[in-house]
């Protein structure tokens, strides 16, 4: 047992590494990202296909003394013949579809609705050339993730979600880069994660720095001021301005807020004024006589600000598409995807639906310039319409055929762009297959083969003709034959996205399996190491039964992974599981006749945690209250009355006041334990200043004035770290120079949970001090029913009770309760990025990314690891008791790594099962992701403590 005890370090540290070289092997081949080709798209490859093409002359325009066909004499046709001379592309970040579709189409209105009426003006004008469009984003909805989808064409791949704070720059053949290869000139301003993903790429750039959530302003003050003046210059071809305002508003306030609306009422003043700009100039000879106005969100928002998922909040967004030429072609029937209702005065009203998907493949028709080499989006048949209109119908490229409706003058010309776009995304999805380590599967490669090579044969046989022959006048068979045709490239569209959703992403299973071999025999080996002393568990038949409850659990929660409802509810099956322990528990004590107001305690709390579970996952259908100030679910639930509403604002000050309570008589009953005393004393100092901030912002106290005199609301936060981080320096210091280790082992446990403690209530808002005072009575009643404090007759012998896994099974469960208690899931959506910023203005990506970790597993990490010692039986002081009671804290310990380990072990074997499920990315891959990393973590706290007790 010594030798044991003289190595365990270095036994923790083992597993951590083996662990983390397990789950690194495992990642390389689960989490690949599709392969990247490194090709370009060129004009030159136009002659590769079989579409009609023409000469690279410049457009012929008919009004030569147009100032807009300066862009077009300038850079000659690429692909397809150019619509428009001009984009301007306006993201409003985190765009909601409610945001700009009128009320009129869902089931009730709402206060954040109706809000940007110039749009809805414009888009339902008579003779209008604006419409609406309802798009759809592939998840992961994170703004990195859809950026590189909106300009490449692609799908986005669930591994670039951890690049989401530091964006690298897309090397692959994308929108920006043909942009700048055909000779248009760039303008961007707004979010700096352009500049990050296409540096040097603007010819000018105004990027402000965009991961602050609690600032609404300074990002769309940038582009307001620079956005307006550059409307009158004619330097630029593209213009982006990138806002942030709504997505920061919904993190921070959620939808239902007076911030969100105030920032709706002000995006609608802004866009009023740029299109009266663009109105302005958009006659014959104008600077915008061919422009067209884009006004885009790049994902939605849930009701509280969260994106990152696949829900339908998420992934539906709005489009407003609008060209300065009046009287665009309508689409013909067969294409249109317009939904009509009817608004109050009785007026018809409609929107439309794109695919995010084909807005690369959109824009780059409209400006003439090649698409993107791995673009896999259609030319959308209504936003390619609204540009019709530039076409001088009488001197077309294609040719004059007489007297000839608009509408099949645009589809001759949309049926040679879909050819264009069809043979690319073919060429693209052949060199994929070819190129990549997996590529698609023969079955799939022929069929879509078949589908591209029978729109071929017919554009070759029968559309192809047609376009040459301009003598033809038969103009219902050629519309059929022009409609037949854009149904088969359509069809084939659908089919190649329908596949690449399927099988995007490539697995190599030999690096899953060699990730998920090498977890498993870490597994035997910490159960060896638990185990091993035969004695530990040969003798005690409730230690023998409780081995077997732990061992049922365990598999119990492995095999709940496998199921998507499951983990969906895992909060619920943790919370179930724990209650059952409890019961298990209550049974005991009632036969021994001790201990049963423990029980029942027991089980109140679990209770409470059941219902803090509920309420954290149905956290999407709070409203305007839900983050008001913090992040925090208690105030978004308390109704209107006010006796209830001042019993919710006391509740989490009065919890603090108990807290401290419980650290002074802590304390007081070890009144000569030195620096471990002062650290605990620290504690109570940084409660009594959290209770103060929640006071100082509460408006019942009337401490208003507070804040301003004592510097902010980020003096106090910052206070708060400064102490906990001298608490830590202090108990390091301690633990090296003091060797007298037996005496102090629960008062070093307390100082330790109590300093790292008040950062994570802190962080969690006024809830985090009610979870704290659930999780202490839980873990008590769980010591005392484990009969922690009680000294027996063997304890004065020095015989220590055997361990007993279910008391460290019942911690394991509790600290999953508390992850899901305190309002978090495992999805990048259930992440409080607000707590990233509590006590600071200004984004530092390392000290953010503490703060985060620190909110997100405080209660079901932090504090569960170091407070685990709390379980050992206190006893005698004597040499030998002391040495069984730290080799008794090292099996506990190896216990809950075990435990963890299992967790994790069943999620890969889950995530390896399902790696074609339907949600792989939207469910079972951000389970994975969130377990490695608090499997990581807890390994990292468990060789820190091991240094810390032992």
């Amino acid at each position: 047992m010594e030798t044991c005890l003289k190595n365990k370090k270095l036994i923790a540290i083992g597993f951590l590494l083996i662990h983390t070289i397990a789950i690194l092997i495992f990642t390389r081949g689960f989490l690949l990202t599709r392969t990247e080709l490194p090709f370009h798209s060129a004009c030159s490859d136009v002659s590769l296909s079989p579409c009609l093409t023409s000469p690279q002359l410049p457009i012929h325009d008919s009004n030569p003394n147009s100032a807009s066909t300066h862009s077009n004499h300038t850079h000659p046709k690429c692909w397809t013949t150019p619509v428009v001379d001009r984009v301007i592309i306006i993201v409003l970040d985190a765009l909601r579809i409610d945001f700009v579709a009128p009320s009129a189409f869902f089931p009730e209105p709402k206060p954040w609705m109706d809000k940007l009426t110039i749009l809805q003006k414009l888009a339902f004008a008579n003779d209008s050339s604006a419409k609406i469009f309802k798009a759809f984003a592939d998840p992961p909805t994170t703004s990195l993730q859809r950026l590189k989808g909106l300009t490449t064409g692609g799908l986005p791949t669930f591994i670039d979600v951890g690049n989401s704070f530091g964006a690298p720059a897309i090397v692959e053949d994308n929108f920006i880069n043909q942009l700048v290869l055909n000779g248009k000139r760039l303008v961007m301003m707004g979010d700096d994660t352009w500049t990050q993903l296409f540096p040097n790429q603007f010819q000018k750039s105004y990027p402000f720095p965009s991961f602050n959530v609690k600032d609404l302003d300074t990002v769309d003050n940038g582009c307001i001021e620079h956005l307006f003046p550059t409307l009158y210059k004619d330097d630029w071809d593209v213009l982006i301005a990138h806002f942030l305002g709504v997505d920061h508003a919904g993190h921070i306030y959620g939808v239902d807020s007076s911030p969100m609306i105030q920032k709706l009422e002000q995006y609608n003043s802004v866009l009023e004024k740029v299109i009266s700009i663009l109105e302005s100039q958009a006659g014959p000879g104008g600077l915008h006589e061919n422009t067209m106005l884009i006004v885009m969100g790049d994902h939605g928002q849930t009701l509280n600000g969260d994106h990152g998922g696949g829900t339908a909040e998420e992934v539906e967004t709005s489009m407003f598409a609008m060209s300065t030429k009046k009287h665009t072609t309508s689409v013909p029937p067969e294409f249109d995807t317009s939904s009509c209702k009817h608004d109050s005065d009785g007026k018809q009203i409609c929107i439309s639906f794109i695919e995010q998907l084909d807005f690369a493949a959109t824009l780059s028709a409209l400006l003439g310039i090649s698409s993107p080499f791995g673009s896999i989006g259609h030319v959308n048949p209504e936003l390619y319409a609204l540009g019709s209109s530039n076409w001088d119908l009488d001197k077309s490229e294609l040719g004059n055929f007489g007297t000839q409706s608009a509408v099949k003058e645009w589809m001759k010309t949309y049926v040679n762009v879909l050819c264009m776009n069809a043979w690319q995304v073919k060429r693209y999805i052949d060199v994929y297959s070819n190129s990549s380590v997996v590529g698609f599967s023969s079955d799939d490669m022929v069929r879509i083969s078949d589908l591209y090579s029978s729109a071929e044969q017919n554009w070759s046989n029968s559309v192809k003709p047609i376009l040459i022959d301009r003598n033809g006048d038969d103009d219902s068979t050629n519309i059929s034959a022009f409609k037949e045709q854009i149904a088969a490239y359509l069809n084939f569209f659908s089919s190649v996205v329908e596949l690449a959703r399927s099988k995007w992403t490539e697995f190599n299973l030999n690096l899953m399996i060699t990730g998920f071999g090498i977890l498993v025999i870490s597994l035997i080996l910490q159960f060896l190491v638990v185990f091993h002393d035969g004695k530990s568990y040969a003798v005690g038949s409730w230690i023998s039964t409780s081995a077997a409850i732990t061992l049922f659990i365990i598999t119990i929660r492995a095999c709940s992974f496998l199921s998507n409802s499951y983990i969906l509810e895992e909060g619920k099956v943790a919370n179930f599981l724990l209650a059952t322990t409890g019961l298990i528990k209550l049974r005991h004590s009632v036969i021994r006749k001790t201990m049963r107001k423990e029980a029942v305690i027991f089980l109140a709390m679990v209770s409470v945690l059941r219902v803090s579970i509920d309420i954290g996952l149905t956290k999407q259908a709070a409203t305007s209250q839900f983050m008001s100030s913090s992040p925090s679910w208690m105030l978004g639930i308390a109704p209107d009355h006010p006796a209830l509403t001042y019993a919710i604002e006391i509740a989490p000050i009065l919890s603090v006041v108990i807290l401290i309570c419980v650290l002074y008589i802590a304390i007081a009953k070890t009144p000569n334990e030195g620096v471990w005393k002062y650290v605990t004393v620290g504690s109570m100092i940084s409660y009594f200043l959290i209770a103060l901030l929640w006071a100082s912002e509460s408006k019942i106290f009337g401490l208003d004035d507070f804040l301003q005199a004592t510097g902010g609301r980020n003096r106090i936060p910052q206070l708060v770290y400064a102490i906990g981080l001298v608490q830590l320096v202090l108990l390091a210091s301690a633990r090296m120079f003091f060797a007298e280790e037996g005496k102090n082992w629960t008062t070093r446990t307390v100082a330790l949970v109590s300093a790292c403690s008040s950062p994570v209530i802190l962080l969690s808002g006024k809830q985090g001090s009610l979870l704290a005072l659930v999780y202490l009575l839980a873990g008590y009643c769980i010591m005392r029913l484990e009969g922690v404090e009680r000294v027996s007759q063997s304890d004065k012998q020095n015989n220590f009770s055997k361990l007993n896994p279910l008391c460290v099974m019942q911690w394991s469960l509790l600290s999953i309760c508390m992850f899901f208690a305190s309002g978090h899931w495992c999805a990048f959506d259930g992440l409080r990025y607000g707590a990233a910023f509590v006590g600071f203005d200004e984004f530092v990506l390392i000290r953010q990314a503490i703060l985060l970790t620190i909110e997100t597993f405080g209660f079901s990490i932090i504090l569960s690891v170091f407070g685990l010692p709390l379980l050992v039986p206190i006893g005698s002081q004597t040499p030998q008791a002391l040495g069984q009671k730290r080799y008794q804290l090292f099996q506990m310990y190896m216990l809950f790594g075990v435990i963890s380990a299992t967790t994790v072990t069943a999620t890969i074997l889950c995530v390896t099962i399902q790696r074609r499920h339907l949600m792989v990315w939207g469910l079972f891959a951000p389970k994975f992701v969130f377990d490695v990393v608090g499997l990581i973590l807890t390994d990292l706290l468990i060789c820190l403590a091991s240094a810390y007790y032992f």
